[in-house]
């Protein structure tokens, strides 16, 4: 098949606000490919390149000055094979090398098609086709039901797989798919919730309320002798922390996954700030700042799968294995005592509290009412979009930021605010020296970023407005902190932010 068919069709995709017109695009071109194309093209059109980051950003494509070709004739093959070469290409003149292939591919590819993979490779295809979208076209173009392709996703942990295993095997491959020790699962999610008490009383008490840990989200897989832990997106970080690989070795079991949360605490006990426990992923020195982990599930156990059992069976599995190391919780509290374990939670330092229905299974990637989230104030994980430079004090600084939410419908992010509160100099300067790496373009005034960084948000509310594409606007917003533990596709939706409106408006 020809690279400019996906092309093409991620055209479409963008061009449309219509979940249904998405779908059906993807659907009709899924249904044409060739069985050896579906993992490469399902990966592009999710806005992912099957090899992983290869190292070239927007300033190095966009220093390659050739005439693009009238007319496409580059094959999914031979597109995917010279982005190979350049991620491979290693060593002594590697630089030149690369360079060499991209100017062979762009100059082979039409206007459009240079589009595409210019951001593509850069990350920033981000109005094309997301998980839920893709997910539903999978379904649809291999006459499945969504269920047991969503189930495959989770277990699996990428679109593609399951695209090729729904597309070529039908629903016995996708059954294929079970929990594998070692290999990640897609984190289950939580909702945020208007009040403990709605929370409380939606899930008519049966409950377990836990402390929500301002901590970073680990998943811990643990075969004899060999552990692996993962970060909420699924990255790996089991060499950064030896302290936690030791502690699961000596857990009492031959097999477990473990979900739960680490942070670092200071010496009076207190949880210390969330950056400096996120920095433990990347440091040097193994032992700079020690974690502490709290589990609060357990979906396997000694060769059983829990997945599908309800939350109380996996906890009673967590109190088996891991009896030290559980999320401070109460089970099936009243009402009242689930109001003092959230003030408790406040008054050690904590974020606030997840209420979990303890009838619910483990139904990973989704944010489903069954978890819900319960904080003092108002917060969003929003997508940065841009900065503007600062002026007065903070001149030579990038500082008024550019905030949008995500589309569900995988469309680009939607803005919804712009806010420079909350940034201290610490920040100012991070962002200074960050967002070039991110930049997409710029004027005079503005850097416009790549959809890449998260940010979580404190507000009052929001409220109607015209100003912004989403049709409203937050008030009184201050920046809390940066989320690298979270992708873009993780930011929270545009239905999230107009969940927040004002009764007055």
């Amino acid at each position: 098949m020809l690279f400019t068919r996906i092309v093409d069709t991620s055209v479409a995709v963008g061009a449309t606000r219509s979940r249904k017109a998405k779908i059906g695009a993807l659907q009709t071109l899924l249904a044409e490919l060739d069985s050896t194309d579906i993992d490469t093209v399902v990966s592009w059109l999710s806005g992912e390149l099957p090899q992983g980051r290869i190292g070239v950003g927007w300033r190095t494509l966009a220093d390659i000055d050739v005439a693009p070709a009238s007319v496409g004739t580059l094959t999914i093959a031979e597109v995917d094979g010279a982005i190979s070469a350049v991620a491979t290409t290693s060593g002594s003149g590697s630089a030149a090398r690369r360079r060499e292939l991209l100017v062979e591919l762009l100059a082979s590819a039409t206007a459009d098609e240079r589009q595409f993979l210019v951001r593509l490779m850069t990350g920033e295809l981000r109005q094309g086709a997301l998980e839920g979208i893709m997910t539903d076209a999978i379904a649809k173009a291999a006459g499945l039901e969504l269920a047991p392709v969503r189930r495959a996703f989770m277990l699996s942990g990428t679109l593609s797989a399951t695209a090729t295993a729904a597309l070529t095997k039908g629903a016995e491959a996708l059954a294929q798919f079970g929990l594998e020790v070692g290999r990640p699962v897609r984190p289950m999610l939580a909702s945020p919730a208007e009040t403990l008490e709605a929370a409380w009383n939606e899930l008519d008490g049966d409950v377990s309320v836990e402390y929500k840990l301002d901590g970073a989200r680990i998943q811990v897989h643990r075969s004899g002798h060999d552990v692996h832990i993962y970060t909420r997106t699924l990255r790996e970080i089991t060499d950064s922390v030896p302290e936690l690989v030791e502690l699961i070795r000596g857990l009492p079991c031959t097999s477990v996954v473990l979900d739960g949360e680490t942070l670092a605490l200071t010496d009076s006990g207190r949880p210390r700030p969330f950056q400096e426990t996120m920095s433990r992923f990347g440091a040097q020195s193994t032992h700079e700042l020690l974690l502490r982990p709290y589990f609060f599930d357990c979906i396997h156990l000694d060769g059983v799968d829990l997945l599908d059992e309800p939350l109380h069976t996996r906890l009673d599995a967590l109190a088996r294995v891991a009896p030290g190391h559980r999320i401070p919780a109460l089970l099936r509290p009243d009402a009242d005592a689930a109001a003092a374990h959230f003030d408790d939670a406040l008054g050690a330092g904590h974020e606030g509290v997840m209420i979990k229905s303890l009838s619910s299974s483990y139904a990973a990637g989704r944010r489903g009412r069954t978890w819900q989230k319960v904080k003092p104030e108002h917060t969003l994980d929003l997508v940065v979009l841009a900065a503007e430079w600062g002026y007065g004090r903070r001149t030579g600084w990038l500082s008024n930021l550019h905030l949008g939410a995500r589309d569900p419908d995988g469309g680009p992010p939607i803005m919804v605010g712009k806010t420079f509160k909350g940034l201290t100099d610490a920040l100012l300067q991070w962002q200074t020296d960050e967002f070039p790496q991110h930049e997409r373009s710029r004027d005079e005034h503005t850097v416009y970023l790549n959809p890449d960084l998260v940010v979580e948000i404190e507000l009052d509310g929001v409220q109607v407005s015209s100003r912004y594409p989403g049709g409203v606007a937050l008030r009184f917003a201050r920046v809390l902190r940066y989320r690298p533990d979270k992708s873009a596709a993780e930011a929270d939706t545009i239905e999230a932010v107009r969940s927040l409106l004002l009764p007055s408006t």
